[in-house]
């Protein structure tokens, strides 16, 4: 299975195993790849380098596009910050997608909160209607893994 196939796969799956299989929760990367809808997010990270530090430690929280979300951008938008040129923005948007710790539904609802993201900027959350960051919507939260927790979005958020 290829690496995008895989990371998004987990993240759509490991809502389902989770009860049979949370001693066993495999990464954030290994995650997303087994969900089998993050595809061009994990191209997106292998591209940018950033897999060794999201197979790390953590705890991290990722607030994860699907790829119906970047099929959402302007055609070509996606190609374009693949291009080896522009690691350093594609680095930035990724990064604006991660959070420092473990943040799960729980700790949010109810709520509205600016976070810090790995990137620098801050995010928008606004748990008080369901879930929005930044205008995305999570569609699937709480994706436990052994370095952290994924939460599906629906949009691909930019920093400012």
């Amino acid at each position: 299975m290829n690496f995008r196939r895989s990371l998004f796969a987990a993240a759509i799956a490991a809502p389902f195993a989770l009860g049979a299989a949370s001693a066993q929760a495999a990464d954030i990367v290994d995650t997303a790849v087994e969900a089998g809808q993050f595809e061009t997010l994990v191209a997106a990270v292998q591209a940018a380098g950033l897999v060794e530090t999201l197979k790390g430690e953590g705890p991290f929280t990722v607030f994860a596009p699907t790829d119906d979300a970047f099929a959402k951008l302007p055609e070509g938008t996606v190609d374009n910050l693949l291009k080896p040129e522009n690691k350093d923005q594609l680095v930035a948007i990724l990064t604006y997608h991660v959070v420092p710790g473990k943040i799960m539904s729980s700790d949010i609802a109810g709520a509205k909160q600016m976070v810090a993201t790995v990137e620098g900027s801050e995010l928008d959350i606004d748990a008080t209607d369901g879930v929005m960051v930044d205008g995305a919507m999570v569609v699937a939260a709480d994706i436990e893994t052994d370095n952290g927790v994924i939460h599906v979005i629906d949009t691909v958020v930019l920093p400012n």
